[in-house]
């Protein structure tokens, strides 16, 4: 049984960091994607929710 983050939200935040670069690829509870190579740069980007949560910006698949 899984219980919901310490704020009670229940929303996932997800970093993958890709192998052989310095780049970090980001997805967001509502399933916008960043890619940065700062990590601190792509928490500020999750933890803005929505800001900088664009529409030009890729979606990602909700499977």
């Amino acid at each position: 049984m899984t219980s919901p983050s310490a704020s009670g939200t229940g929303e996932i935040y997800r970093i993958d960091w890709l192998p052989g670069t310095d780049v970090l690829h980001g997805t967001c509870h509502c399933g916008r994607e960043h890619i940065a190579q700062d990590p601190v740069e792509m928490w500020e980007w999750m933890l803005a929710h929505p800001q900088g949560h664009s529409a030009h910006e890729p979606r990602g698949n909700s499977s």
